[in-house]
């Protein structure tokens, strides 16, 4: 029988500009889901924690047919931090389609994305989306993505890319440029199939009118005619790049990937090739496996079959040991592909067990070694990820892209049942051309109601942020563009949503490594630690929140060294907040004030890695995330405070 044409395409975008939101709508659009069916929003978002934070986390699979073509979609991660996601993904399809939200335009990430894209030689589909929003600006959306390609030094066929405009959350898309005066606003402009041939130079073409319903059509119809069919001759010997790594408690590793040339059967032995030089493999380094298990995909569901040639995305179960990057080949021509490069970890933080005296309260894995072996499993599958030793046994050092990649891990650890903790976040440095300590910086883009443009501009001056550009749209908004040292945003962050009244946009990513800026001012606050053991009381709490900002409520449990609030001075301050008010039987009129507390400033993963400074801990577990200090006893802390206070002054 023969096999229907394929079209592998990943989905690119920033951040919330609207990748799941399209991957269901063409889902739907494409018939995968039944008459009547229950679908829920943001299908392909399974995980959990995609669900609660809005973003792609993990790449997915699914597949489509259109017009008997098989187009088999993978929807990306958004975020910089899962670059590692991205840049995987990215060698199993021969397309992209770039999504641009309609009023913000390119962001850092869509930058970052695209540059990936780019460098494959991947033929990029512009769809500028959320065109039917009031302060859609499609015409300019339109030149900054050409802006974006030329500096990223697309080719001649990549810059001739075609134009859509679309609404993923209404399901639709068409090819006309939007030139109207009724598009201007967000007004909804007639549906119309024109496709551009990817022959020729795209422009925005006039706005012809049409009363054909609006659909997602002439999204299908581009992908068919743009992206090209996958390579790989089916009668050569089989050879496939492991690109992703999923498990089952039943078949244990399923490895994902694309297959490159030939073809694979159920029950086939091929060879399994460690990472290293590519080309011609010797004997000994081969490794025998079996495929016991193949896997397409259809729709949300991944089918059981019997066979898979060139070009088809599929999933192998069966082979002990694969690894992400790990070359699958016919014994007959054990020859390797090029590795999987991802970009070096830019963060550090170190992880230990728990030794606070609430250890092993809620958790069911508390000793070191067994977080000692789910970060080492954690490293099979996230290949963005690092986890090295240090010169103590029970503390790792575990590095990563930024602070969201690494609070993901921790907070899937939390769900998990793992109890640890973490310190302060280190950026990895590195020794430049000229011998001299670098550091990783940032390029960061701030969003901000003009109002509150000094106030943003002054507190990154005080971080080393330099200025790259300015824009004012006029709409009473201003955006910036700086370049800032990665430890400069530490703590930034809760700062800015602080001085823009939560009015404030602000997005990052890695630029570059550039000279070591020196010290940088941390925390201007200290914090109030619990000199005791106890449940925390109103009567106490009352009495401390007029001069700090608290971190506990009423009847939460609190142990010495741990940190319960904000102080609104610089240093630390020693308090018990289990004191109880002294009962006594004299009353007077007006002795007894109502209690009225402010509610507690909720603790979590990201501002708790921003918060701590140095001689500080997170202690995590399942069902907390608290702030301590090292040293918990409260006389220990005061030596150890004197005795550094000497060596300066000697």
């Amino acid at each position: 029988m023969k096999k229907a044409p394929i079209r592998n395409v990943a989905i690119i975008a920033h951040v919330d500009h609207g990748k799941t939101t399209l991957v269901d709508k063409m889902l739907l659009e494409a018939g995968a889901f039944r008459s009547g069916q229950q679908i829920e929003e943001r299908v392909m978002d399974s995980n959990p924690l995609e669900r609660e934070r809005g973003i792609t986390i993990l790449s997915k699979n699914t597949a489509v047919f259109w017009n008997d073509v098989k187009i088999n979609i993978v929807d990306t991660p958004g975020h910089a931090d899962f670059g590692g996601e991205v840049e995987r993904i990215l060698r199993m399809v021969q397309g992209v389609l770039l999504l641009v939200d309609a009023a913000e335009g390119p962001m850092p990430q869509t930058r970052f994305v695209t540059s990936k894209a780019l460098e494959l030689g991947l033929q990029p589909i512009v769809v500028i989306n959320k065109v039917d929003r009031p302060d859609a600006r499609p015409e300019e959306v339109y030149e900054e993505v050409l802006e974006l390609l030329l500096d990223l030094e697309a080719t001649d066929e990549q810059l001739d890319a075609p134009f859509l405009y679309a609404s993923a959350k209404e399901g639709w898309a068409e090819t006309e440029g939007g030139r109207a005066e009724g598009r201007k606003g967000g007004t909804q402009p007639p549906h119309h199939r024109i496709i551009v041939p990817a022959d020729e130079p795209t422009a925005l073409p006039p706005y012809r009118p049409t009363d054909s319903p609006r659909d997602l059509v002439p999204l299908f119809e581009t992908i068919l005619t743009t992206v090209p069919e996958p390579p790989g001759d089916p009668a050569a010997p089989f050879q496939m790049l492991v690109s992703t790594i999923d498990y089952s408690s039943y078949i244990g590793r399923i490895a994902v990937g694309r297959i490159e040339r030939g073809r694979v059967e159920v029950g086939q032995a091929i060879a399994l090739l460690p990472l290293g030089k590519p080309g011609l493999v010797p004997e000994a380094e081969i490794v025998p496996g079996r495929v016991m298990r193949l896997y397409g995909f259809d729709g949300l569901k991944r089918v059981e079959q019997r066979t898979a040639r060139a070009g088809d995305i599929v999933a192998l179960a069966g082979l002990e040991g694969v690894e992400i990057g790990t070359t699958l080949s016919d014994l007959s021509k054990a020859e390797r592909l090029p590795g999987i490069k991802v970009e070096e970890p830019t963060l550090s933080v170190d992880f230990m067990y728990n030794d606070s005296p609430f250890a092993g309260r809620c958790g069911r894995f508390v000793t070191s070694r067994q977080v000692r072996d789910r970060l080492f499993q954690e490293v099979e599958r996230n290949v963005a990820l690092r986890v090295e030793e240090t010169d103590r046994p029970e503390i790792l050092r575990v590095s990563g892209r930024g602070e969201l990649h690494l609070t993901i891990l921790m907070e899937t650890m939390r769900r998990e049942g793992y109890e640890f903790q973490v310190s302060r976040p280190r950026v990895i440095t590195r020794t430049g051309p000229d011998g001299k300590v670098e550091e990783p910086y940032e390029e960061m883009i701030v969003d901000v109601p003009e109002s509150m443009l000094g106030v943003v501009i002054d507190k990154l001056g005080g971080r080393r942020g330099d200025m790259i550009d300015m824009k004012n749209p006029g709409q009473g908004r201003v955006r910036m563009r700086f370049r800032v040292p990665a430890r400069g945003l530490f703590g930034f962050r809760s700062e800015f949503l602080t001085d823009t009244r939560g009015e404030g946009i602000l997005h990052h990513r890695f630029l570059e490594y550039g000279k070591w800026v020196g010290r940088l001012g941390g925390r201007n606050r200290g914090v109030l630690v619990a000199d005791r053991e106890g449940s925390a009381v109103g009567y106490a709490l009352f009495g401390l929140q007029e001069r700090s900002t608290l971190f506990v409520a009423p009847g939460a449990p609190a142990y010495e060294g741990m940190i319960v609030g904000e102080n609104a001075r610089s240093g630390d301050m020693d308090v018990n907040v289990s004191k109880e008010k002294k009962q006594t039987n004299i009353r007077a009129a007006a002795s007894d004030d109502n209690i009225l507390l402010e509610p507690p400033l909720q603790i979590t993963l990201e501002y708790a890695l921003e918060y701590i400074e140095d001689d500080e801990l997170i202690e995590i577990t399942p069902d907390a995330v608290r702030l301590r200090k090292r040293v918990l006893d409260v006389r220990a802390r005061k030596r150890a405070a004197r005795q550094a206070s000497r060596s300066l002054k000697g």
